[in-house]
């Protein structure tokens, strides 16, 4: 985390910041390591050089700060005045927040530097990997043994169930709620799992994700006991699109670049118009960040980022796949994170 705080301070002393407000949960995580819904992270650039890091919070977690973080200052949140003549901050913020952040400033300049701070923290630790290495690792083991328990008769709801109460057990819960899709659901990109019983012949697609260590990870994988000609057929070529944008992962290569690859496939397979979603996005203390593949991503992935691979394809009232894979990105190429959809 030292080495990426370094990397923002920099990135603010181009854009000529003399601060920088870091107040997002997962943000405050990621340069600080300080885990709370109520903080402020605050870098001010010296006088003589260099940039000092304050942590603003409230009572209930300073005792925590002192304890676990022993280098940073935890000041009261009630006190913070944002100061500096050109502060950089995160635009997503709640206005109100804000607002109040403009008044108690009274004359610095508010810069929006949400782009530098996603991009600095798109490329994960050494520690980061290991954690989204092991969450991707429970999330395949936990699709293999859920998927073994589904029998004919259960509902999306019961499906869904089974696999959240084994992500409980064994990790930190849900990165995000479970979608369980039977047969023509499965076009419903996002669909909410309901009262659809599953009859044991139709396909079923889970997108689904488990929290471990304070990261998340990221997978969809389908079942398909006795598939039609059609299903076949898209299915071999979301998995061939899947596979083709694994392959041509890696650093250097932008986030349209890399979705134009798994769009081509489905385009010359004859289903482009079918996929309407992007192809990927990070993963690490939020289930969806920086970088992004999709038709106008300008991410440049790097080493040490992830991305998921997810074409799919979805035809209302029939049926629909996705194969979403999690790769890292390395130096020579990428890492599948994930049990590979094609073994």
């Amino acid at each position: 985390m030292k080495a990426r705080l370094a990397e923002l301070e920099r990135r603010a002393e181009e854009k000529g910041l003399d601060a920088v407000i870091v107040a997002s949960p997962a943000n405050v995580k990621a340069f600080s390591g300080v885990d709370c819904d109520s903080a402020v992270l605050e870098l001010r650039e010296r006088r003589g050089g260099g940039w000092d890091a304050a942590l603003y919070t409230d009572f209930r977690y300073a005792p925590m700060v002192r304890r676990l973080f022993p280098r940073l200052e935890a000041r009261d949140i009630a006190r913070f005045r944002p100061r500096g003549k050109r502060i950089g901050y995160e635009g997503s913020v709640a206005h109100s927040r804000f607002l109040k952040w403009e008044q108690k400033s009274r004359d610095g300049e508010f810069v929006d530097f949400s782009e530098a701070i996603a991009e600095v923290r798109a490329v994960k630790t050494a520690d980061e990997i290991a954690r989204i290495r092991a969450a991707e690792r429970l999330a395949c083991e936990i699709w293999r043994d859920a998927s073994k328990r589904f029998r004919a008769g259960m509902t999306e709801r019961e499906m869904a169930r089974t696999i959240q109460r084994m992500m409980v057990e064994r990790g930190d819960g849900e990165a995000f709620e479970t979608i369980v899709c039977i047969g023509a659901n499965a076009a419903e990109c996002h669909h909410v799992p309901d009262d659809t019983v599953w009859n044991g012949r139709e396909s079923v697609l889970v997108d689904m994700g488990v929290r471990l260590g304070g990261v998340a990870s990221d997978l969809t994988r389908n079942l398909f006991p006795r598939p039609s000609r059609l299903y076949r057929q898209v299915y071999d070529l979301v998995l061939e699109a899947n596979l083709a944008a694994i392959a041509a992962a890696k650093p250097g290569i932008t986030g349209r670049e890399l979705d134009r690859v798994a769009r081509k496939v489905l385009e010359r397979g004859g289903f482009g118009q079918a996929f309407g979603h992007s192809l990927g996005h990070g993963v690490g203390y939020e289930i969806h960040e920086a970088p992004f593949a999709s038709k106008k991503s300008k991410s440049v992935l790097k080493p040490g980022m992830t991305v998921t691979i997810e074409p799919g394809v979805y035809l209302e009232g029939n049926l629909g796949v996705r194969i979403e894979d999690l790769v890292l990105i390395t130096e020579t190429g990428c890492e599948v994170l994930s049990s590979s959809a094609a073994k």
